[in-house]
């Protein structure tokens, strides 16, 4: 179910993109142009699908701070939208796989029981198509949930989530809504990249629990059990040991286990001993978590990263690129980043332009980005 296109309305900046999702998206534009809402709208979709979408807007300063920041009609109220939409290949079709999923997120009405200026899911949507036909398969709208069920049986749901909750978290039974079920997997295994701490108490410094992980999460504090089990799960190292090389020339990684713990350290070949996690630089240990990412056992269906630049050395930025690159022919990957330099490393290796994020008139949008979500110069 790879992802085609996500749709985001209402959004601080935001005002309504249709952005199409290319196995690897690229989008650079200057600091204060809404790039970062771009990743964050991304991250709140996958929120919805662990059911704390409204905890996340929240957590954001609320729906206030997170609706649309530009002119608003006073007519109706303004609803912030978020949609994914997923692959229409021939195969997918053919099979009914689910095709798009919509969630809106407004203020609290007189009659409904919650907080003042809580955030509430207004309204939900997941459409499978069929052909030519589209089939909905769940349809929210205020408390009534209407589901299709497996054998085809409609089935109407009074009250059975709460206004904070979204029904695609709710309901779990696989067997009876199997396209929900997907749906839900689906965006639980895109992993989002904002940062990783790397200070002296950050848990990526100190050692992980022996479990074969094969894919970093998003904080990075299982970077060693990741890079241990393509050591001594896969035991296969030749790409990973390229890498590395690729970016400290002549350096040697060394992962794996010590009882109960995976630990890991960096042998430079001008130093007379290799370092341990807990010495490395902040820029080094940076790259390494952005390794493991993107060289994971098993890589999510995909990969977002915000600024994956940030702390780097400029001379990494061509190894990056390279990486990401070779991570691009296995999953979907979508970067936002304000480096021209990491732009251009990336156009070198693949061939993708980076599409520009400008502002204009307050709203944030791409350059030759099309109402109907293609770019124009695709067109040529």
């Amino acid at each position: 179910m790879p992802l085609s296109a996500v749709v985001i309305q209402n959004y601080r900046s935001v005002r309504n993109l249709w952005l199409p999702v290319e196995q690897l998206s690229v989008f650079v534009g200057a600091n204060g142009v809404g790039k970062t809402n771009l990743y964050n709208a991304l991250a709140l979709l996958r929120r919805a699908a662990d059911g704390t979408i409204t905890r996340a807007i929240a957590e954001e300063g609320g729906l206030e701070s997170v609706l649309w920041a530009g002119p608003r009609s006073d007519r109706k109220p303004v609803r912030l939208v978020l949609r994914a939409r997923f692959d229409e290949l021939e195969y997918a079709v053919k099979a009914g796989l689910p095709h798009s999923y919509e969630v809106e997120i407004g203020l609290r009405q007189p009659t409904e029981a919650a907080f003042q200026l809580e955030p509430l899911v207004k309204a939900e949507r997941l459409i499978v198509r069929h052909g030519r036909r589209d089939a909905v398969m769940m349809e929210r709208r205020g408390p009534l949930v209407t589901l299709r069920n497996d054998r085809g049986e409609r089935e109407s749901h009074q009250f059975a989530v709460l206004p904070s909750e979204t029904a695609l978290a709710s309901f779990r039974d696989g067997a009876r809504y199997p396209e929900l079920e997907a749906v839900r997997r689906e965006l639980l295994e895109w992993r989002l990249y904002h940062d990783f701490r790397t200070d002296a108490s950050s848990p990526i410094r100190r050692p992980c629990h022996a479990i074969t992980t094969p894919t970093l999460s998003a904080d990075g504090r299982d970077l060693a059990a990741v890079l241990a089990t393509l050591s001594v799960i896969r035991g296969d190292t030749v790409d990973l040991d390229a890498a590395i090389d690729d970016a400290f020339p002549g350096a040697r990684l060394d992962a794996g286990e010590d009882g109960s713990w995976c630990r890991m350290s960096l042998a430079f070949p001008d130093m007379p001993r290799a370092f341990a996690v807990h010495e490395l630089s902040d820029g080094t240990l940076k790259y390494l978590c952005l390794l493991g990412a993107l060289m994971g056992y098993r890589l999510p269906p995909l990969i977002a990263l915000n600024e994956p630049e940030a702390s780097l050395h400029p001379s990494l930025l061509a190894p990056l690129a390279r990486l990401i690159a070779a991570a691009a022919g296995h999953t979907r990957i979508w970067i936002v980043t304000h480096s021209e330099e990491l732009a251009r490393h990336l156009h070198e290796e693949t061939g993708k332009q980076a599409r520009r994020v400008v502002k204009s008139s307050g709203a944030t949008g791409i350059e030759g980005l099309k109402l109907s979500g293609e770019y124009a110069d695709e067109d040529e």
